[in-house]
């Protein structure tokens, strides 16, 4: 395929292969970057997008293969010689200091006419000059801590910018971003490509691949499956040459079928870790047959609120009513035994422990009952039958019910966690951000479990920063901005657009009175 942009590449990767012990990560990859575009790396988790990326950033070095830079061959042996060729990376995870201000994260480790002092006045300078070019409202006085997410990805840009790179990496760059910041960012990635420098997009959120990428370079078990630019594919194609089959991006949908209420949350209140409101007045209601989602960009108090709703952390006011027993100051064994079952957005730290096997995860919250004990004594032939059903029933991938969960991938920890917490049938069921950083393949899954779950009577909150995930699996969606509802949509009338309002804080009425303005 002819590629979108004339001139020599900018970046050449050619067949690039790395090996770890029992699997080859990439195996004799080739990809390129030309000047003024963006090149989109997709693939699911484990594909090898990642160590590729490292391997041209120094952090891995390749068994194989060659990377030339404007046609010349170069060895990169760390994040320090990439910096020094013209290579930025801007994590997923941003690598800012909180205590400094803007100006000093941008200054950090560039040389300073004050030899050990640096020079701050030409660097504030030097970022008011370049907010105005590329559109950044970055203030250089202000501290990383006072800023808003969005804030920070834009500081993370201009340290990419001031050092004027010529290629940039962006690993999940919207992760964290409110659909309009993400709007934003597209028109500043899309500004910086009009100077000349070249962009590695990376990122699953197919909408957002078809809409900024000039070519797309798709990798399958750490091979180039897949070359296309997007007017000559879909978002259905892109995801076969992810996974190797047919994929369903949107779950199927029956009619609601909404009875008792299950899960009523009235006028809550729920402290942060620093002891400072996280949910305030806060009322929801959940019946039975039916997905209310919750939207927000993250720390907006959704993990704060799925924690007190599973007795993990403390009510500071308000009530919760899990069908019809009041469990504002029960344990979370109490709750549970209520016919609540709890996915938790970090699953290694809270869902499931990593030197345990999987049949051990499996039983973590039934050892205790019939029939996985008796007596007080653990019985194991029961354990070993009920637990290879789940992983049967649930298509967990693993070698064996005694493999320690922690080598399993986090897809198929996810299955096993969503298993566990299903297997006692409950009524109602807490799912927080239940598919992220899962592949293409375990997202449908899980779907298609949630659906089946709602299908059954199960009331489900779902907690979700993917809007296509909320929007797709929820009857009602409520948005949550700063630890309160800012509105409640139904599915139908729920947008992108208007979920995007909310999440930045600004009310439907605000929404009126500024278009009537």
């Amino acid at each position: 395929m002819e590629p979108t942009t004339a001139g020599a590449p900018l970046l050449e990767l050619e067949g690039i292969t790395k090996r770890f012990p029992g699997v080859v990560a990439n195996d004799r990859v080739y990809f390129d970057v030309r000047p003024g575009e963006v090149h989109t790396l997709l693939g699911e988790n484990g594909a090898g997008k990642s160590t590729l990326m490292k391997i041209l950033y120094g952090l891995y070095h390749a068994d194989e293969g060659e990377i030339r830079l404007r046609g010349e061959p170069v060895t990169i042996e760390s994040p320090s010689d990439a910096i020094e060729q013209g290579i930025g990376m801007i994590h997923q995870h941003f690598m800012l200091v909180p205590t400094l201000t803007v100006a000093e994260n941008v200054a950090l480790g560039l040389p300073s006419r004050r030899r050990l002092l640096q020079d701050l006045s030409p660097v504030q300078q030097r970022i008011r000059e370049l907010s105005e070019v590329y559109g950044l409202a970055v203030d250089p006085d202000a501290y990383i801590w006072q800023l808003a997410v969005g804030e920070r990805q834009r500081v993370e840009i201009m340290k990419a910018i001031y050092r004027d790179v010529s290629l940039l990496i962006l690993d999940e760059p919207t992760s964290v971003l409110t659909p309009a910041e993400v709007e934003d960012l597209f028109v500043t990635l899309r500004q910086m490509t009009e100077g000349g420098r070249g962009l590695v997009f990376i990122s699953h959120k197919l909408h957002e691949v078809m809409s900024l990428s000039d070519r797309i370079t798709v990798l399958r078990g750490g091979r180039v499956t897949g070359r296309t630019v997007p007017s000559e594919t879909s978002r259905e194609q892109l995801a076969h040459m992810m996974v190797g089959r047919e994929v369903r991006l949107a779950p199927n949908r029956s009619e609601a079928d909404v009875a008792d209420a299950r899960l009523t949350i009235s006028a809550l209140e729920v402290l942060g870790d620093r002891g400072t409101p996280a949910v305030t007045d806060f009322d929801l209601e959940v019946r039975s047959g039916e997905v209310v989602g919750i939207a927000g960009v993250s720390g907006n108090g959704q993990r704060e609120l799925a924690e007190a709703l599973a007795g993990l952390r403390p009510v500071a006011s308000g009530t919760i009513v899990m069908n019809g027993v009041d469990t504002t100051t029960k344990t979370p064994k109490e709750i549970r035994r209520l016919g609540v079952s709890y996915i938790p957005e970090e699953r290694m730290r809270d869902g499931a422990i990593g030197e345990f096997s999987v049949a051990e995860n499996l039983i973590l919250t039934s050892h205790d009952l019939p029939p996985t004990s008796r007596r007080g004594f653990l019985n194991f032939k029961q354990i070993e039958t009920g637990c290879s059903d789940l992983v049967r029933r649930f298509t967990v991938k693993t070698p064996s019910l005694e493999t320690p969960t922690a080598n399993l991938s986090g897809g198929n920890i996810q299955k096993l966690i969503i298993a566990r917490e299903l297997s006692g049938e409950p009524e109602v069921l807490i799912a927080s951000q239940p598919t992220r950083g899962v592949d293409i393949g375990a997202a449908e899954y899980i779907h298609t479990v949630l659906m089946d779950q709602r299908a059954g009577g199960i009331a489900i909150l779902l907690i979700s920063e993917d809007l296509d995930e909320v929007i797709g699996l929820s009857d009602r969606i409520a948005v949550m901005f700063e630890g309160r509802i800012m509105g409640m949509l139904d599915q139908e009338e729920a947008t992108v657009q208007r979920l995007g309002l909310l999440m930045a804080g600004v009310s439907e009425e605000e929404e009126r009175d500024g278009s009537s303005a």
